[in-house]
């Protein structure tokens, strides 16, 4: 007949010693104890965040030949959403397979290497991550540097465009030669904004006034009496 009690205290012992600093009593009857475990620290990291979880684990009467409770006290900087779940799968699949035996560094070494494995996939991501922003960098620098690739059609697609712009400019131009040449030179020189009117022209001078009664005398005067004109010289 099996000695459950003496297979539990054994196993108690034996946890006690492995996990010294995380092994903790939380009652006698039933037996209860939890257990904390965590990722290793980086030397390289050692400021990253570390990933641990505490179990609690309840003897059944007939542990181990019956199925012990467990518990998952604390979560500690899981880096998936379903990372607590597949914790949980994990520990019911090897309390299944270990039925019979006392189980519980079995278990805590699954754990233990699940939390490594979750821990090493997050890193990937994020170097991947970092990776891809680089390569997405890099590629946006050699496009700015090597600006836009020309082909066939995008060349004739410009030349044509081109053409019409200067076949435009060109028209503009022989336009408005064609009616420089119209203007006489006193509309070009009214045109260039110098003189807006033609009485400016005038403008400052002072008024000349022309004694028309002088012109009257001049009626009646002989030309032929005053001058000795020599019709045939």
């Amino acid at each position: 007949m099996a000695n459950y009690e003496e297979e539990q205290r054994d196993e108690l012992e034996a946890l006690e010693s492995i996990y010294p600093d995380s092994f903790t009593i939380v009652s006698t009857v039933p037996t209860a104890f939890s257990l904390k475990i965590s990722t290793e620290e980086s030397i390289l990291d050692a400021d990253k965040a570390i990933i641990s979880v505490t179990l609690k684990f309840t003897y059944a009467k007939k542990y181990p030949d019956e199925a012990p409770l467990f518990e998952v006290l604390d979560e500690e900087n899981f880096p998936f959403e379903n990372t607590g779940e597949k914790l949980e799968v994990l520990v019911e699949e090897q309390i299944e397979e270990n039925l019979g035996c006392v189980m519980v560094f079995t278990i805590m070494s699954a754990v233990q290497e699940f939390l490594n494995q979750e821990d090493d996939r997050f890193k990937q991501e994020i170097q991947e991550e970092e990776e891809r922003k680089e390569r997405e960098m890099i590629e946006e620098q050699e496009r700015k540097c090597a600006g836009t690739k020309v082909t066939v059609a995008s060349f004739l697609a410009w030349k044509t465009d081109f053409d019409l712009k200067m076949q435009e400019i060109e028209s503009q131009k022989k336009k408005q030669e064609k009616q420089t040449k119209k203007l006489s030179g006193k509309e070009i020189f009214l045109q260039s904004g110098d003189i807006e009117d033609e009485s400016a022209l005038l403008a400052g001078e002072e008024a000349v006034e022309v004694d028309e009664s002088l012109f009257e005398e001049l009626d009646d005067i002989d030309l032929d009496d005053e001058f000795d004109i020599d019709s045939d010289s």
